[in-house]
């Protein structure tokens, strides 16, 4: 289906990580994002939630029929799922889909299992790009998981999407981490 979007909510919010266009922001109403891992990773990712009081900002954007295989894969722990009356935007999309994790199969965080730094990186580089300082901040308020330990890989990224940031970002992130009181394993 050619008029089937995707909505994203932590990398496919950064363009950097992907050709799909045109991508418009855009709300998903009754789901918020939270760091989980699953048995088959060693890493914690974001995932949405359901959650009818909750609502959080994201890109979405079109994917031919060919294109859904590769998206897919890279998002390969999670399932699709049709939020096409749950998203507030504006654009032409008649189906929206968003990925989530069975609910089954996610654990919470643990010193096992760490958020990438370089994953945080693009993510927040995709929300201060698309929203401006107010939207990584809604990004931050509106995820809930931020007890996980943080791996620094900034100087050999580990996530296959790493992505340059300039010094502001970098300081923009390390601030975040601070003040959550953020664990960085080194």
């Amino acid at each position: 289906m050619t008029d089937t979007y995707f909505f994203g909510y932590g990398s496919l919010v950064n363009r950097l990580t992907h050709g799909y266009t045109p991508a418009h922001t855009a709300r998903l109403r009754g789901w918020r994002r939270a760091w989980r891992a699953v048995p088959e990773r060693d890493l914690c990712f974001l995932t949405a939630i359901p959650d009818p009081k909750a609502e959080i900002l994201g890109l979405i954007a079109p994917v031919g029929a060919d294109g859904w295989a590769a998206l897919d894969t890279r998002e390969a722990a999670y399932e699709r799922h049709d939020a096409t009356r749950a998203i507030a935007h504006d654009s032409a999309a008649a189906h929206i889909a968003v990925y989530a994790i069975a609910p089954g199969r996610i654990s919470l965080p643990t010193d096992r299992n760490p958020i990438l730094l370089s994953y945080l990186d693009v993510v927040i580089q995709g929300y201060l790009t698309e929203f401006g300082p107010e939207g990584v901040a809604h990004f931050v308020e509106t995820t809930s998981g931020w007890d996980a330990p943080i791996l620094n890989d900034r100087a050999k990224p580990l996530y296959p999407r790493a992505q340059s940031l300039t010094q502001d970002e970098r300081r923009m992130v390390d601030d975040i981490l601070t003040r959550l009181g953020s664990k960085v394993l080194v």
